[in-house]
């Protein structure tokens, strides 16, 4: 029989439809052979020597003739970056100026190395750069909220196939994110306990979804999953702000998510994702908010149902697609 498990941290009801579930490794693409990618393209104005294509850097780390990873305004960015926020208000009608920072961060100069495939220690240096563009643009009194995050793959919704990952500066909290701090807030009211720490308590005591466990960090798939080998990668030290990770967390984060990547890259056969960190930059939240990232492999499409009624079905059992996940093992040179 299906089970209808909740969220506790989204506060989402999921279907678990285990009468139409699917084998782990049904989710794999089929008769998928790896891609054959050049490391350099000509025409992609994200390899090297093709930085005048691009808009004037924001950071680099390395040299310029042998950069490491890059910084730039997106060329074709979602918010304005410069200018005043002016909020607008004609009768119910609310709008205001589209100020904010989209940044793209190339994560390499190589076109075919996605992070699955790079060292550990090149993966620290995105993560720092991650950290670095986040507190710059979360001192903007502009800025309200700073998204970080990665599309890989056409379903995931990436135009360009050099590995690269953005940042979005936004002059308003977004709704699901104000949900989901709210939501924090009353459990931490009516419990005087974080959930997100707590949701950590319960998977170590249960330990059937924990894919992968570090010093500082551990993967898991939730209890209620919203979709197929939904990830979320969870600090164990309680911290609301990514920007607060330190140099030796770094250094093990880059393992933990390199390694979680490898896993999907090999398990699924290079399956298009989505990850973003959800973390918050402000002072008053950080009792009750702990932030982490959350990946999402797009194996399935969200049909009339979902977008009907914000529930979703999740056709992979969470505790059989981390068992899944444990017994893969990347190459060593992944």
């Amino acid at each position: 029989m299906p089970e209808i498990r909740q969220n506790l941290v989204t506060r989402e009801w999921v279907i678990i439809a285990t009468e139409r579930a699917q084998r782990p490794e049904d989710f794999a693409r089929k008769e998928w052979t790896r891609k054959v990618v050049p490391e350099f393209k000509s025409s992609c104005p994200f390899c090297p020597g093709n930085e005048d294509q691009t808009p004037p850097e924001l950071l680099r780390l390395g040299e310029e003739e042998s950069w490491q990873v890059r910084v730039i305004p997106n060329k074709f960015p979602a918010l304005s970056r410069g200018g005043f926020c002016e909020r607008k208000l004609e009768g119910i009608k609310r709008s205001m100026t589209g100020v904010g920072i989209h940044d793209v961060i190339i994560e390499t100069p190589l076109h075919n190395r996605t992070i699955a495939l790079l060292p550990d220690e090149h993966v620290e240096k995105i993560l720092q750069v991650y950290k670095r563009r986040y507190l710059e643009v979360s001192e903007d009194p502009q800025i309200e909220q700073v998204v970080l995050f990665k599309n890989h793959g056409e379903n995931a919704g990436t135009s360009l196939e050099h590995p690269h990952s953005q940042l979005i500066g936004t002059p308003v909290m977004p709704y699901q994110v104000r949900d989901r701090v709210e939501a924090a807030a009353r459990y931490f009211d009516d419990t005087g306990e974080c959930v997100f720490c707590r949701t950590l308590q319960d998977e170590f005591q249960d330990q059937k979804r924990i894919i992968v466990e570090s010093y500082y960090f551990i993967a898991f798939i939730p209890y209620a999953a919203l979709s197929p080998f939904h990830i979320w990668i969870y600090p164990k030290n309680h911290a609301a702000s990514f920007g607060k990770i330190q140099e030796e967390e770094i250094k093990d984060l880059a393992k933990v998510l390199k390694l979680i990547l490898a896993k999907l890259y090999y398990g699924l056969e290079d399956p298009d994702f989505n990850y973003v960190i959800r973390s918050l930059y402000k002072a008053e939240v950080l009792e009750y908010f702990h932030w982490y990232i959350s990946i999402i492999p797009r194996l399935t499409k969200a049909a009339g149902f979902e977008l009907g009624s914000g529930m979703y079905i999740n056709t992979a059992l969470p505790e059989a697609s981390a068992d899944f996940l444990r017994s893969v093992q990347p190459p060593s040179w992944a």
